[in-house]
C-alpha cells in the first residue's frame, strides 16, 4: 500500500512540513515516488513515523533521533548502540515519571485539603454527604 504525503501526514498525526523536515534531517528516509513524481509512502513509512513521534512524545532530542535513524540504516550491526540510546531514553522518562508522581501526590494531598475545607465551611461531617431534594 502507498501514500500521498497528505495521507500519510493524517495518518500519522504530523504535517505535511514535518513530514518533509524529517525527511531533510535524515530522520525519514526519502519515500519511495509514483509515476508523477510525488512521494509514495508505505506502510513501513508510516510505522516508522509511529515510532519517530513516540520517541519525540517522550522527550528524546532530535539529535538523539537523528544518531538512531542512522544506525537503524546500518541494521543488526548496530543494534548495541540503538539499545544503548532507548535504555538511556527509558532511565530518563522512568525519572520524569517518578517527578510527575510526586507532583499528582501533592497535587492529590491539595485537593483533599481543600475538600475538608469546603465541608468545614459549609457544615458537612467528613463522611457524610449532604443530600439535596
Amino acid at each position: 500500500m502507498s501514500y500521498s504525503i497528505a495521507e500519510a501526514a493524517r495518518r500519522s498525526g504530523l504535517s505535511i512540513d514535518t513530514l518533509r523536515y524529517y525527511e531533510r534531517i535524515k530522520l525519514l528516509d526519502p519515500p519511495a515516488r509514483d509515476t508523477a513524481g510525488r512521494r509514495a509512502y508505505s506502510d513501513d513509512d508510516l510505522g516508522w513515523l509511529g515510532f519517530l513521534t513516540k520517541l519525540r512524545t517522550t522527550g528524546m532530542p532530535i539529535k538523539s533521533m537523528r544518531e538512531y535513524a542512522s544506525l537503524r540504516r546500518h541494521g543488526v550491526a548496530s543494534a548495541g548502540r540503538r539499545k544503548a540510546l532507548l535504555v538511556d531514553q527509558r532511565r530518563s522518562v522512568a525519572e520524569r515519571i517518578a517527578e510527575l508522581q510526586g507532583c499528582l501526590d501533592i497535587l492529590d494531598y491539595k485537593i483533599e485539603n481543600y475538600e475538608r475545607v469546603e465541608q468545614k465551611v459549609l457544615g458537612i461531617e467528613p463522611g457524610r454527604e449532604e443530600i439535596s431534594a
